[in-house]
């Protein structure tokens, strides 16, 4: 195979950036329907529906979350219209890394690549404590014997591992039976919700913009921002896709559409079920348990048994999706010297980045491990696998993607106003830019709030050893990038390069 350069280094060779076939990962094995069901599966819609809304409603206090995730779904179609047209130039499995390095420069890539194998981590991670839970409440429940709620975790972890091996076409056939079901149970609740709706009927008062007023508003924007997560995941695919200048943009606007409508819907179907009076203090009592109670109550108890367990497949499917993300970012770290270069090698028979999914299942084992042995409670309390791993976790990783998106809606703006393509680019740089503010503002209020997030109490060291986690990565990753620059700055100049960035270049410049 041929090879190039994308950039060149006073007083030195050419970067050359293409190392071999075992650094690449495989074209043409994912089409707009496999990506589609790929990066859906993040948004885990029964996870949402089932833990997400019922903690925004009854928490945070947001009786408008269903016009929230139509604001939410116009602020990242605005990111999306930036992030789409740098997808075209740039196809590299590190994605945000990549799209920072190449619009603000390899020191800030280097930064935010560490930021996203973190984040992404993260989320992936506390999957497995709700995971556990609801596993071995379904144990309790229906066998009568009570299990750990870290041994299906671990199960969990095993089996994710093992799939992350496997071919990323297996693992999309897996996702996408899994996705249709769980959102198909999710609508027969919507419509059962609407044909007997509670007390107040078919009420729209969740729309009112006044319903979005309360302290809690700052915390819900940024819990409601996981639920879309997924969508940003597929440039990362793009090396693998067929025609990835136009099946990765089609995908992210096809996810952010689908995501906006279904949750707003779905949050909508709550309210009316309920009552928009009612819904606060209705799922502050139930929790997680509002979906089943409202469920068994319209469907019977054979529907609600069935949703049980799509549940479980529900977060099965989110953490392979989140899984194959992590390990991509590994992989491409790996590949330009971000990361050790074993991490930047496929495997010879599959073609999936297999080091990266071992450091990922290995990250899995001992996280999950250490909030194990932690774990005081009896069998069948939700704090540590719920309360704490799930809910901790999960609001690191969203935090750290809200302030990639953010970063990387400025250095869609650097980045072809370098190029000389800012006139040509201009409404969509204005799209990038008023995206990019509106996120910065919600990273903010969530660190502000941070912890009404992790139901830390006043004056909780949580609330900034939290998400200084993603502060530290941040810092962290930019020192690497600052000490390549200094000893390696070939190596330096090739972050966010990917492996065959001179052709990527060439058919930019034709356009």
């Amino acid at each position: 195979m041929a090879t190039g350069s994308s950039s060149t280094l006073p007083g030195t060779a050419e970067i050359r950036t293409y190392k071999g076939q075992d650094r690449a990962l495989r074209a043409d094995r994912l089409g707009t329907a496999g990506l589609l069901l790929s990066v859906l599966a993040a948004s885990a819609p029964l996870m949402v529906v089932a833990g997400v809304m019922p903690t925004t409603f009854g928490v945070m206090g947001i009786v408008g979350q269903p016009l929230l995730f139509v604001i939410l779904g116009l602020v990242l179609a605005l990111f999306g219209i930036g992030y789409a047209e740098m997808s075209r130039h740039v196809h590299n499995a590190g994605a945000f890394y990549a799209y920072i390095a190449r619009g603000l420069g390899p020191t800030a890539g280097a930064g935010a690549s560490l930021v996203a194998l973190v984040a992404y981590s993260a989320m992936q991670v506390g999957v497995y404590g709700i995971l556990g839970f609801e596993v071995s409440g379904l144990f309790a429940t229906y066998l009568d014997v009570q299990v750990a709620w870290w041994i299906p975790a671990l199960a969990g972890v095993a089996v994710t591992g093992a799939l992350g091996w496997l071919k990323i076409d297996l693992n999309a056939r897996v996702l996408g039976v899994l996705l249709l079901v769980e959102c198909a149970l999710v609508v027969i609740f919507d419509v059962a919700a609407l044909v007997e709706p509670g007390p107040e009927g078919r009420s729209l008062a969740a729309f009112d913009p006044a319903t979005l007023g309360g302290a809690g508003l700052g915390t819900a924007l940024c819990f409601c921002i996981a639920a879309f997560v997924g969508f940003e995941q597929s440039p990362v695919y793009a090396e693998e896709t067929s025609r990835p200048h136009i099946v990765v943009s089609r995908v992210m606007f096809l996810a952010v559409g689908f995501v906006a409508l279904f949750f707003a819907l779905s949050a909508w179907a709550l309210t009316v079920a309920t009552g928009p009076s009612a819904v606060v203090d209705t799922s502050l009592k139930a929790g997680p348990g509002l979906l089943f109670e409202l469920t068994g109550a319209r469907l019977g108890t054979a529907f609600t048994d069935v949703l049980h367990v799509l549940f479980v497949t529900g977060m099965f499917a989110a953490m392979l999706s989140f899984h194959n993300v992590v390990a991509r970012y590994a992989f491409a770290m790996g590949r330009e010297g971000l990361l050790p270069s074993a991490f930047g090698r496929t495997s010879p028979t599959s073609g999936a980045p297999a080091t990266g999914s071992l450091l990922q299942t290995v990250v899995s084992v001992l996280v999950v491990a250490a909030f194990a042995l932690t774990d005081d409670k009896p069998a069948g309390d939700p704090t540590t696998p719920v309360l704490h791993l799930f809910t901790w976790m999960g609001s690191v990783g969203a935090f750290g993607v809200t302030v990639l998106m953010a970063t990387a809606s400025f250095a869609v703006i650097a980045f072809f106003v370098r190029r000389g393509a800012a006139g040509a680019q201009v409404w969509r740089l204005a799209a990038a830019g008023l995206a990019g503010l509106a996120l910065l503002g919600i990273a903010v209020y969530t660190v502000k709030d941070f912890g009404v997030l992790v139901g830390a109490g006043p004056g909780s060291a949580l609330s900034w050893i939290l998400p200084g986690l993603i502060g530290a990565a941040a810092v962290l990753g930019l020192l690497h990038g600052a000490v390549l620059r200094s000893r390696n700055p070939e190596a330096h100049a090739r972050i966010g390069l990917g492996n065959e960035a001179f052709r990527l270049d060439q058919a930019a410049a034709r356009d």
